[in-house]
């Protein structure tokens, strides 16, 4: 039978449409590959996470507490709920080695026994012997620091015009920017202080800012062009800040002034090291990892206090309303009958509020730094640090998890269920510690091993350049 050409033209369409069809359907399939792909990888991810998660965490109803005193097991069936201040990590367990007295941390009559691993209920883990990142480490480097490391300190005759600022004070320190003096008087006599600017692997700016800002010549507005000069006049006198541009080089200030006192000695702002007591990210003068954060210690003589005290006060704060976070604390706290707030007189001297409160409030103020965390640690107390972005002293050395409590601003409200949320078993475990640590921040005239001068020092090396620049 003929075909018509009515039929021809309906076949053609047909197939025409069929084609257009299959076209839409693989460009269909090709658009949507990559999603179902993108899916699949992610359901077998998580399948993956899941099937394995057991690997990575210890779960609280599955954990066994050693008490810290007794020894003895403590199951805990059902964890405390805890607003956690930091994003949880993956701890790994390893082995920790055996220290024998000669190391200097065995207190007396304390075993010698394997690293113990305790964790809170708040997913922390507590180490009731390790106080370090590495203990191995610290020490070995600690070692090495004592033996090789060299400090150059640029020359200045007593008869100075600026000698009150430039050199050593005469007489024991004192103040609450005791620190900044303490480490000088203590430097220029030590073994690490070399005549030889050849064998230096830093070198020390001696001005004192502290000094500065009293100096009826200079105070708080001609620092910046003190320090201006004082570094135009080393440069030309002598070749070495000129070979790094200063990043071997560094100053050591307690008061918040020194901020602002480099403003006009950018090579100081940029490029040399500075030991502060304000280590706040937030101040431009301050620049992580190159810099490091000075214990603000109160000089005090003689033992520490009689710690057998109850301690009835769950937390405790005193200090000057001058920053939004202390508002915040007060806001919340200023009435609550466990967290003890005060802007105002002490019904009782500051010291027993010390002695019988659990845990002691660092709250940010003005600036940051770190008297209150002297004190709690020298009267016993746990130190509850509120302050964002900012370095602790000794950071790089010692494991602050271990003997304190971090706080975000942002959870404020919170403190109490997280204060509230850390066992007997814990607390006494970060007390503990607190005990052994406080012989870290100390300042003796005549430095003690592994007190804050050393420890400072021990900073100071980890930050020296690699290879020294020859002269």
């Amino acid at each position: 039978m003929a075909t018509s050409s009515f039929d021809l033209l309906h076949n053609f369409l047909t197939r025409r449409r069929d084609a257009n069809y299959h076209t839409r359907t693989l460009k269909s399939l090709f658009f949507l590959m990559p999603t179902t792909l993108a899916l699949a990888t992610s359901l077998f991810i998580l399948l993956y996470i899941s099937s394995t998660s057991n690997l990575f965490f210890i779960y609280p109803h599955h954990l066994q507490l050693t008490h810290p005193a007794s020894g003895a097991s403590i199951n805990r069936e059902k964890p405390t709920k805890f607003f956690s201040v930091s994003p949880p990590r993956i701890v790994g367990i390893r082995k920790i080695p055996r220290f024998s007295k000669k190391d200097g941390f065995l207190e007396q009559g304390e075993a010698q026994s394997d690293f113990k691993l305790h964790m809170g209920s708040h997913g922390m883990y507590f180490n009731d012997k390790e106080l370090f990142h590495d203990r191995d480490v610290f020490f070995e480097n600690y070692k090495e620091m004592n033996k090789s490391f060299k400090i150059y300190v640029y020359p200045h005759r007593q008869d100075d015009p600026f000698a009150n600022v430039l050199l050593p004070v005469d007489f024991e320190p004192g103040g609450n920017y005791a620190s900044e003096s303490y480490f000088k008087k203590v430097l220029v006599s030590s073994h690490f202080i070399t005549k030889d600017p050849s064998m230096a692997d830093l070198f020390f700016l001696p001005f004192s800012i502290a000094r500065l800002r009293h100096d009826p010549r200079v105070g708080i507005n001609g620092i910046q062009d003190f320090i201006r000069d004082y570094i135009f006049n080393i440069s030309h006198e002598y070749s070495y800040w000129n070979r790094s541009g200063g990043a071997d080089h560094f100053y050591v200030a307690c008061h918040s002034i020194g901020r602002s006192a480099l403003e006009k000695a950018i090579g100081v702002k940029l490029n040399a090291i500075q030991i502060v007591c304000s280590s706040s990210y937030y101040l431009s003068s301050y620049v992580a990892h190159k810099d490091a954060s000075l214990p603000q210690i109160w000089p005090r003589q003689g033992d520490p206090p009689n710690l057998a005290n109850e301690r009835s006060k769950l937390a405790f704060f005193a200090g000057s309303m001058n920053s939004p976070v202390r508002e915040k604390l007060l806001q919340n706290w200023k009435n609550d009958s466990e967290i003890s707030v005060h802007f105002s007189h002490l019904p009782t001297s500051y010291s027993e509020e010390l002695l019988r409160s659990k845990f002691c409030l660092h709250v940010k103020g003005f600036e940051v730094n770190t008297a209150r965390i002297g004190d709690a640690l020298y009267y016993g107390c746990v130190p509850v640090v509120i302050a964002n972005h900012y370095d602790l002293p000794f950071q790089d050395i010692l494991n602050w998890k271990n003997f304190s409590i971090v706080v975000a601003t942002l959870d404020i409200p919170f403190l109490k269920k997280i204060l509230q949320g850390i066992s007997v078993e814990e607390y006494s475990i970060l007390q503990n510690n607190v005990l052994k640590v406080r012989k870290h921040f100390q300042w003796h005239l005549s430095p003690v091993d592994y007190d804050a001068f050393y420890l400072v020092m021990y900073e100071l090396w980890l930050r020296r350049s690699s290879s020294r620049i020859k002269i």
